[in-house]
Parts: structure tokens; sequence; C-alpha cells
């Protein structure tokens, strides 16, 4: 969990509410979780009926905001006020707006607590708001999570969740999924659907829930190119250039241009050690040691030829001198090219 993060929900936890939340940012996991416990914790289920108020910014300019939030709380301790989407708030990148946003968050009600989920985006900093929000309330700016920290944020919410997964199911989730955080915790949630207690989630548990193919998918394609497995690599080809519907190559190309890419800043670093991969790459200690095996395979001009390739391919991929050939058979001149290259 993001320090910020962990940090506003161990106060929550202890029931030590700020009058003003702002989460802010383009990962909206942490957004929801945050607004969802306050919504759901801070009052007891009798003093909802009259204190909890879920407005959408869309439909609520700041005036109607603050309206709420001014009210004092009917037979409870406190309300809440819970804005969401509140980046599509008509008017609070305006003057108006603006101004009666920074006068409340000068004098809020203590007994409001106002949450605005400010989603995929900052408050603009070149303008007052922006600038004063971090003095005026608990502001929270959540930045979506490099590679190298998805198998933590895996491992975490395993153990949340009290579960067991091991570390080639964390690496299979985090490639496939990306770094969504809301979208890898829902496929943890269905991978734990009918667990047996103790049992420990499995790579091919994760691949069977995600629509991976346990021998033929992306991994070991990459695998194969790493260790320049021709044989193997035949094999899947033939499975890739058979399936493209299941198995799309344009997203299958952007996936090597990623690792090449990388690969070509390993390729050109003085220190190649794994551990200083993790940290120039941004990646997992599992998926460095695949960079350094490549290494072995690959020279810093090898790989400038592989990226010209792969951007070529995907350039006819998208109709561009592509002629009469099919994905299917694009894909395996590049892959046999790259072979080639190395």
């Amino acid at each position: 969990m993001e320090a910020v993060a962990r940090k506003i929900w161990n106060d929550l936890a202890a029931r030590k509410f700020a009058p003003v939340y702002v989460l802010q940012g383009e990962e909206t996991y942490y957004i929801d979780r945050i607004s969802n416990y306050i919504e759901t914790h801070v009052l007891t289920e009798a003093e909802k009926s009259f204190n909890l108020v879920i407005l959408y910014g869309k439909d609520s300019p700041v005036n109607v905001i603050l309206t709420h939030a001014k009210r004092f709380p009917m037979m409870a301790e406190r309300q809440v006020v819970i804005v969401r989407e509140a980046q599509d708030i008509p008017d609070l990148q305006k003057d108006t707006g603006t101004r009666l946003m920074l006068d409340y968050l000068s004098r809020p009600v203590p007994s409001t607590i106002l949450v605005l989920c400010h989603k995929h985006k900052l408050l603009d900093r070149r303008r007052e708001l922006g600038k004063k929000v971090d003095e005026l309330a608990v502001a929270a700016n959540f930045k979506k999570p490099y590679d190298n920290q998805l198998p933590d944020f895996v491992a975490e919410y395993a153990t949340e969740k009290n579960i067991k997964i091991d570390e080639a199911a964390i690496r299979v989730l985090c490639e496939y999924v990306g770094n969504d955080l809301s979208r890898l915790a829902n496929e943890i949630d269905k991978v734990c659907i009918g667990l047996a207690d103790g049992e420990t989630v499995s790579v091919e548990k994760v691949m069977s829930q995600v629509g991976v193919s346990r021998e033929y998918n992306i991994f070991e394609l990459q695998k194969a190119l790493i260790a320049r497995d021709g044989f193997r690599l035949a094999k899947m080809v033939m499975y890739f250039e058979g399936n493209t519907r299941k198995n799309p190559v344009i997203p299958l190309v952007a996936f090597l241009y990623s690792f090449f890419s990388k690969l070509l800043v390993a390729a050109t670093s003085e220190d190649r050690s794994e551990r200083a991969m993790v940290t120039r790459l941004k990646i997992s200690p599992f998926a460095a040691r695949e960079y350094s095996s490549a290494l072995q395979y690959y020279t810093a001009d090898n790989v400038i030829a592989i990226l010209s390739l792969l951007k070529e391919t995907d350039l006819k991929l998208k109709g561009v001198n592509s002629g009469a050939e099919s994905d299917g058979t694009l894909l395996k001149e590049l892959l046999f090219r790259i072979i080639l290259a190395g």
C-alpha cells in the first residue's frame, strides 16, 4: 500500500477523521478504497439515513456540494458527504467555484467529513486551489505504480485476504493485467473463489482464470526469444498464427517492444547486476533474472536492430505498407528475424 494511503487508512481505522479529504490522481484503486471505507464505516446504519450524502461531480456545482457540507448532522456526531467523479464538477476550476471551495477549506464544518474523489488527474497546480489544497485538507495524489511495485501489491492484497500465492502466479498476474490495481485486485478475488482452506494459488490456476494457455502465452514466447530456442519458438508461432483472434498480434508486439526497450537500457548500463536492473528499469527481481539472461544473447546493437523490426511490424499490422500478409504471417516473420538479429 502506498505510504500516503496507509497513513489515511490507519487514521480512519483509529477513527481519527479529517474534515476534508481530497483524493486525486491517475490510480483510482486507493481513491475508491478509501472513500468506500469512509462511506461504510464512519456512520452506523441508523445514522446513514440522514447523514450520508453521495453526490456526483457532473451534477453538483460547488455551491450545491457546500450546501450539503455546511449542514449539521441529525441525531449523530457527524455527517459524511462524498463527491464521486469530482473531476467533473463544472465550476471547480473556475474562479467562482475555486473561491467558494477555498473559503470552505479555510473554515470547514468540524462535524462534516467531505470527501472529493478527483479521478484520473490532479487539480490544476497553476491555480490557487491546486496550490493550496495540500495545506488545507488531507490531500493524496495516487500515481500509477511502476512494474516493480506490482508484486508487492499482489502479495500484500493476498495477505489481507488471508490467502497464499506463489511467486510465479504473482508474476503472471502482474504481467498479464498490468498496473491497473483495481483490475489486479478483481482478478485475485476471482482466482480465490472456491479456494480450499490452506490452498496456495498456483500459476496454473491464475492462467486458467485470466485465460492464458499454460504452454502458449506471451511469457513463454518471451522466454523462447530470450534463449533463442528456435524449435520451441516454431511450435509457439504455429499456435499464435492459428489463433490471432484469441491472441491479437498488436498487443503482443507492444509487449515485446516494452521488453526490448528495457533490455536496451540494461545493455547500455555500466552496472548490469540484477539489483541495478530492478532499480533502473523499475521491474521486479523475478523479471530481472530474465533480463540478465537475455543479455547473454543480445548486445546493444542486436537490440537496436530488433526494436527497428518491431516498429516496422507494428506499422504493417496497422496497415502501413502491409501488402496482403496476414497478422499471423507478419508475426512469424518478425519472430524469426528477431532470432536472426541476435
